[in-house]
């Protein structure tokens, strides 16, 4: 009898943990810290939402040619697919240059609205994406439109992730103007703030071939620094790094 309920026992566990999902795995870890603006004096975070897409490699280009660096919080599919070939070498090229590369979630849902098992999927197939790409996995997530409740912010610190809002909204999802967006930045940076983390979408062309440049312009002559939403907080911008993987029949969306 001892041995058959000691089999029965360990069966249950067994079957049990087959079932977990990773927030149930790590239900232990507190939840997600929200960072909302930068800590460190005199930095500036760009960072662009919705990608990657056509002016991830032009908003590398112009940073570095600054001497400066932005974040990327990329979808898996949101106006296109992160494995799409052209746009898994757009995310590689970013991280290899060592711009931040992080999470939107999988396709930019409203997670407060979402089921425990579909947050906990959003987040997890992007740390995939992520991983499989570039062989990191981003210690950040920005809520797609800044939503998150008790239970997004549950469920991303069991993936041992923190949330990501911003300061600084340029609005250019709302169709503000190159000069619109501009005068944004410029009443902010003139208040000097000790740190500014920004709202930008890589969609746009204005907001990556004119505002960017300005911004980095301006931004510089003030004394600020453009850098990465880790380093504007003091912290690791990825859990762990590794090799990226070798594209196979999983790179799907």
């Amino acid at each position: 009898m001892r041995t058959t309920s000691f089999v029965a026992s360990a069966l249950f566990i067994s079957c049990t943990h087959a079932l977990l999902t990773p927030a149930d795995k790590h239900e232990t870890r507190a939840a997600a810290r929200v960072y909302t603006t930068c800590t460190q004096p005199k930095t500036l975070a760009v960072t662009f939402d919705d990608g990657p897409n056509t002016y991830t490699k032009t908003i590398v280009d112009t940073l570095d040619q600054a001497g400066g660096k932005a974040t990327f919080f990329f979808n898996g599919k949101n106006y296109n697919c992160i494995y799409d070939t052209t746009n898994a070498d757009r995310a590689k090229y970013a991280f290899d240059r060592g711009h931040q590369v992080a999470s939107h979630t999988w396709a930019h849902l409203h997670l407060p609205t979402l089921t425990t098992a579909q947050i906990t999927s959003e987040i997890q197939r992007t740390n995939d994406a992520i991983k499989k790409i570039t062989g990191a996995v981003p210690a950040f997530i920005r809520p797609p439109y800044g939503e998150y409740n008790t239970n997004v912010q549950n469920i991303a610190g069991s993936f041992g992730q923190s949330l990501v809002t911003w300061d600084l909204d340029s609005q250019d999802w709302n169709g503000a103007s190159v000069s619109q967006i501009e005068a944004t930045y410029k009443a902010r940076i003139d208040s000097n703030p000790n740190g500014i983390l920004t709202l930008n979408h890589e969609v746009y062309s204005g907001s990556a071939q004119q505002v960017l440049p300005w911004v980095i312009n301006y931004a510089k002559s003030k004394g600020y620094k453009l850098v990465t939403v880790a380093d504007c907080v003091g912290a690791q911008p990825y859990l762990s790094k590794g090799s990226p993987s070798t594209r196979d029949g999983s790179w799907v969306c």
